[in-house]
């Protein structure tokens, strides 16, 4: 199948996307950590590049669904009741439905529709096994875990990349595509992961908040003496140059509006590895 893209309305569909993500505050610098490790993952599979383009598109949109999940589940500090998670169960769906009949749905349903599913067939939303998901779906699946299990959270920290890599090969052929699984597992002995892992962006690493951990995704013009408020306990600290990096100091713990912004860092990126106008993209699978 061969979709034409119009560059105008893929970067509507990625602004949007990426400003659903920072509603979340939690996941800051997520989407474009599995869009990084889904593109890695698609290349070391040997995906065709117009492939590669769709999981590393997929990778920014796939939690286009969380939309329709309120702030107060969304950012709530503690483990989800099981009315809460029944509620984030539903995102995926949600996002499918949110893309309606938009332009480029064909590219990248599968990728929001199926990042939550599992190899053995007992995920969510539609308890799929993996032989009848697309490749797009099973690579996403590992990238959003593996970035989910080593990122932290106010109530827990994040895994080292060891632990989670571990737990990756653990249930490779359970929750995991066994050729994922070992793809994934294989590019962190590599060290080729290094440069995903913990950042933001590009040569961006995660900000430290003193009271929450690595949860501050710095903007891409962050400046020494600037300041950035923690999405999770609204302190507003000043940023001090510190190597590649910016130490923070607590001015005050704000009480004014969080207003989330787009990373428009991690829309350039997708935009600019557009191979062209037409891709040339895989069929969807029969879901009748």
């Amino acid at each position: 199948m061969t979709v034409k893209i119009e560059r105008e309305v893929l970067e509507s569909l990625l602004t949007m996307a990426s400003f659903v993500e920072a509603r979340d505050a939690y996941t800051g610098g997520h989407a474009w950590r599995v869009s990084q490790y889904g593109k890695l993952l698609a290349e070391e599979m040997g995906l065709a590049k117009d492939d590669v383009f769709v999981v590393r598109l997929g990778g920014l949109v796939h939690d286009l669904g969380k939309v329709g999940v309120s702030d107060t589940v969304l950012n709530k500090k503690g483990a989800l009741t099981n009315d809460e998670f029944a509620l984030m169960h539903q995102h995926p769906e949600a996002g499918v439905a949110a893309l309606g009949d938009h332009p480029l749905a064909a590219i990248v349903r599968e990728a929001i529709l199926e990042h939550h599913e599992r190899y053995d067939g007992e995920g969510y939303p539609t308890r799929r096994p993996g032989a009848s998901l697309t490749v797009i779906g099973r690579i996403l699946g590992v990238a959003d875990a593996f970035d989910a299990m080593t990122s932290t959270r106010a109530y827990r920290a994040g895994m080292t990349g060891d632990r989670a890599i571990a737990i990756v090969t653990e249930e490779a052929g359970r929750q995991f595509d066994p050729a994922a699984a070992e793809a994934m597992a294989s590019l962190f002995r590599d060290g080729a992961l290094s440069h995903v892992l913990g950042h933001a962006g590009e040569e961006h690493l995660m900000l430290n908040c003193p009271v929450c951990g690595p949860m501050i995704a710095p903007s891409e013009d962050a400046h020494d003496g600037d300041t950035t408020v923690c999405p999770s306990c609204r302190g507003r600290f000043a940023l001090h140059r510190h190597g590649e990096t910016f130490d923070l100091e607590l001015q005050e713990v704000t009480t004014t509006l969080y207003m989330p912004q787009p990373d428009r860092r991690a829309v350039r990126s997708v935009l600019s590895a557009l191979p062209s106008r037409r891709l040339k993209v895989r069929e969807a699978v029969d879901r009748s």
